[in-house]
């Protein structure tokens, strides 16, 4: 394949005319997954009523209700509607709906797939969607070459590049928080004569983030114009950084409720795979690759992916990321632990806090 990695093409996407993820299948299904709207059973997916809030039984949908359109076609404003607006904490932005997570997820994935992608993970038990990887295909330039045999050769090209995207959840007493954190893949010239090539993931990218925060905003308010969204996301106030890594631990100046959300996107943006939360005790339970231990064989989904491939799985390590708050205090404080629950001492539980706490800066 002809690759445009090396050719100054890796400029945020925010800045980009549009995206054009082509190639990825449609979402076969629309529907809510069973388990989903079954949160009596499973309340973890709910914030508990010992932190002043409802159960998670108070927000379960009416049997036989549908989910009510979120202000359609209103103008959207600096910060959103009263419907649907935006919230930011350092490079970290998201969503605030005043719709439940049931109404919401036929809509995420419907907007995902009309974004060109598969959704190929869904989780009720962690509140997150998660794509396939896709091409955006805008980052190829038109020129002349391109124009006159682009139909007929067009598989030749590629920008070397692959993304895929992680949507969260997160209750609220008033409705849900919606998170979108990147993954980045960049295909890279390897061997002494640079005669082969590999892939390697490539940083995050925010701007990526916030334009389908936008396009997703626009969807949710029913604007056809995504200027306005992109305007409201990129004004949305940024709060000053709130976190700082102390030996063993990261200080969040955040009540618990703020911290254990924004340590969830965290542990998206840096590639973690959640396998399990439990909100009442603050406790992720993830499974980690670390770069610098890992086989680099090449293959993307093996390395590259949010989600649980079987071989991903058999190199990963368990650990446990916990999110800890005194009653009443504004600070929070975030730990790593070993799977079974001791203090990690590690280099890599070191690595992990690192991480964790320039994502939460």
């Amino acid at each position: 394949m002809v690759s445009l990695s090396g050719c100054g093409m890796i400029s945020s996407v925010i800045q980009q005319d549009k995206l054009d993820y082509r190639g990825a299948k449609k979402a076969a299904s629309l529907d809510v997954p069973p388990d989903l709207t079954q949160l009596e059973r499973d309340n973890r997916y709910a914030i508990p009523e010992t932190r002043g809030v409802a159960s998670a039984s108070t927000y379960q949908q009416p049997k036989g209700t549908t989910a009510a359109p979120v202000a359609g076609g209103q103008p959207i404003g600096a910060n959103g509607t009263d419907a649907v607006r935006v919230e930011r904490s350092g490079n970290q932005r998201w969503l605030v709906v005043n719709q439940t997570p049931e109404q919401l997820w036929p809509q995420l994935k419907q907007f995902w797939a009309d974004s060109g992608f598969t959704v190929i993970n869904e989780s009720a038990v962690t509140g997150t969607m998660e794509t396939d990887w896709a091409e955006n295909r805008s980052k190829i330039p038109q020129d002349f070459i391109r124009q006159s045999i682009g139909k007929v050769f067009d598989s030749l090209y590629s920008t070397g590049e692959r993304d895929k995207f992680r949507t969260r959840l997160e209750r609220t007493a008033n409705g849900t928080e919606i998170y979108i954190s990147h993954r980045g893949a960049e295909e890279v010239l390897v061997g002494s004569q640079k005669d082969s090539t590999t892939w390697t993931t490539r940083a995050n990218d925010p701007g990526l983030e916030a334009q389908f925060l936008s396009r997703l905003l626009a969807k949710l308010t029913g604007v056809a114009d995504v200027k306005p969204a992109e305007a409201a996301v990129a004004a949305a106030p940024q709060a000053p950084q709130n976190a700082k890594l102390l030996g063993d631990s990261v200080e969040v100046a955040e009540g618990f409720d703020r911290a254990w959300r924004r340590v969830g996107l965290a542990l998206d943006r840096v590639g973690f795979t959640v396998e399990d939360r439990d909100r009442v005790q603050g406790v992720y339970f993830v499974r980690y690759v670390d770069p610098d231990l890992a086989e680099k064989d090449g293959f993307l989904s093996k390395l590259f992916s949010f989600g649980s491939s079987s071989d991903k799985a058999k190199e990963a390590q368990r650990f446990r990321v916990a999110v800890k708050t005194e009653a009443g205090a504004t600070v929070s404080k975030v730990t790593v632990q070993s799977n079974d629950g001791k203090p990690e001492t590690s280099p890599t539980g070191a690595k992990i806090l690192k991480l964790l706490s320039d994502e939460l800066k």
